[in-house]
């Protein structure tokens, strides 16, 4: 099987056992939905509850920022236990969301409709683009794993500058930070594409029952990864 371009995916594939059961499409798509359900009442319920002045914003953010990472790695290196840890991944990621959400839409706002909107639209998008030239994976797949090192690489130098008080025009509002955004979505959008594709061969080569959790928990990754960026694009050119 192909190379995939992301590593929450890749990781874990390579890591399946056979447990004589086995992975289907239809099975993954189930529990994509049951993500998606509990990641939303999770956001739903973080986008109202920051209203109040007396909830703990940053307390909450914390645990939920913390929770995510932790479940994320463990998820990503033991993929037999994403049965267990992809519900609780999504209800994290979702009050994180949720609060992320919430202090963009004060700051822009009208902002998050759109955001959510146009993550859907290349949801759609790339599922058809799929469907009607499968083969296309196997083209781009090269090209995505080396766009989303490289962009890894940058936003790991852009951190360790940060700490000299140094900013990479990548996070202004100009030119390079509005062009390197759109580049981001535009690579998130591809990725999307690789993901359809792994799911697929590796439900074709009969990978174990439990990795339709895994299937989907990495593709969850990539959706969440794709709002966010397109979140900041919003917010760069509101901000410009």
């Amino acid at each position: 099987m192909r190379r995939e371009s992301n590593p929450a995916l890749a990781a874990g594939f390579e890591k399946a056992v056979s447990d004589g059961t086995t992975m289907t499409v239809g099975g993954t798509i189930v529990k994509i939905l049951i993500m998606t359900a509990i990641l939303g009442v999770a956001f739903v319920y973080s986008w109202i509850a920051f209203q109040n002045p007396d909830v703990n914003y940053k307390s909450a953010l914390v645990v939920s920022l913390g929770g995510s990472l932790i479940l994320g790695l463990l998820t990503s290196f033991i993929p037999k236990i994403a049965q267990f840890t992809a519900v609780f991944y999504a209800a994290f990621e979702g009050v994180l969301l949720g609060s992320i959400s919430r202090y963009f839409e004060s700051m822009f706002p009208g902002i998050v409709f759109p955001a959510m909107l146009l993550t859907i639209i290349c949801l759609v998008a790339t599922v058809l683009i799929y469907r009607r030239t499968p083969n296309i994976a196997g083209r781009i797949s090269r090209g995505v794993f080396i766009a989303i090192i490289s962009i890894g690489a940058i936003y790991l130098l852009g951190m360790v500058l940060s700490f000299f008080g140094i900013t990479l025009p990548i996070y202004g509002s100009g030119i390079i930070g509005i062009g390197f955004s759109l580049f981001v979505v535009a690579i998130a959008t591809a990725s999307l594409i690789m993901d359809y594709d792994f799911i697929l061969k590796a439900s074709q080569y009969g990978y174990p029952k439990y990795m339709e959790w895994y299937g989907a928990f990495g593709l969850m990754v990539t959706l969440i990864w794709l709002y966010t960026e397109i979140l900041n694009l919003l917010a760069k050119f509101s901000d410009n």
